[in-house]
């Protein structure tokens, strides 16, 4: 069985070179397959007007450090970052930056932006619309950036396209911290999936972020987690075995209802054609 490492630690907000090192320093201290940063891991989250300054490509010095890191130790990292658009000048994404060993770096451009409260994420950033799935040791893996967990029809989408487990990597607060509790166990329920959750911790400006790193398995078992607003390193086994029990138990992919999928696609056409 593969191993999947949730990285509970701190960045530092605005210093990209700190914050490699700290990737470094946990593949160093794990030997996991797989390590999991929260959102915005390599910079930090509450930038601001600092997102545009801070910014790579694909091509940038922070994704090539990364990138060698990955391929150096032999590990899968995803990295929660703000992504320059190659194709649109000035045009950033909240991004989960995906590296392993043999590959070129990929992303997850976070799909449903936060504008409430303290958040107002569509200030900064524009709105993804891939869902890619990754081959990773612990299994074909979907990746959500926090507020998408919101959003049932995400997972399930990621589910019905095969996906074995759906990483959320988030700058959850600790007033949020109820809502995703509850959330993380239902999304592997109603899927029957693994979930995998990695938050920031600790202070930045006057947001305080509570962690909460976790394993959820298929049936909505609590297979490992980290002790909330501590720093740490969470690493659980992915037996994907599982994932066959669960469905014999609760065959929710099976039965799931595709004509509705469709409608839901077809509302949401009707309702962009009304706002424009």
């Amino acid at each position: 069985m593969a191993k999947i490492a949730l990285v509970q630690v701190q960045p530092r907000l605005g210093d990209k070179a700190h914050n490699i090192e700290l990737v470094e320093k946990s593949i160093c201290s794990t030997d996991a397959e797989v390590l999991a940063f929260s959102e915005m891991f390599l910079t930090g989250y509450t930038l601001r007007d600092r997102y545009q300054e801070l910014a790579e490509g694909m091509d940038g010095p922070s994704v090539r450090k990364l990138d060698a890191l990955a391929k150096k130790h032999g590990r899968w990292l995803i990295v929660g970052m703000p992504e320059l658009d190659p194709d649109r000048s000035g045009i950033i994404y909240n991004s989960a930056l995906v590296l392993s060993p043999d590959s070129e770096p990929e992303t997850y451009r976070k799909m449903v932006l936060a504008n409430f409260g303290p958040f107002e994420e569509d200030v900064y950033f524009a709105r993804g619309d891939r869902m890619p799935i990754f081959e990773t040791p612990v299994g074909r893996m979907g990746i959500e950036i926090c507020f998408d967990i919101f959003f049932p029809e995400i997972t399930k989408l990621y589910a019905l396209e095969g996906a074995d487990i759906v990483l959320c990597i988030s700058a959850s607060p600790s007033v949020t911290r109820e809502y995703f509790e509850k959330l993380l166990p239902a999304r592997a329920i109603e899927n029957t999936i693994f979930i995998a959750y990695a938050n920031l911790v600790g202070t930045e400006q006057n947001m305080t972020f509570w962690g909460g790193n976790q394993l959820i398995g298929p049936r909505g078992t609590h297979k490992a987690g980290g002790k909330p607003f501590i720093e740490g390193i969470v690493k659980a086994e992915v037996d994907l075995s599982e994932l066959e029990v669960a469905r014999q138990f609760r065959p929710t992919i099976r039965e799931t209802r595709r004509d509705l999928m469709e409608k839901l696609g077809d509302y949401a056409e009707t309702d962009n054609h009304q706002q424009h």
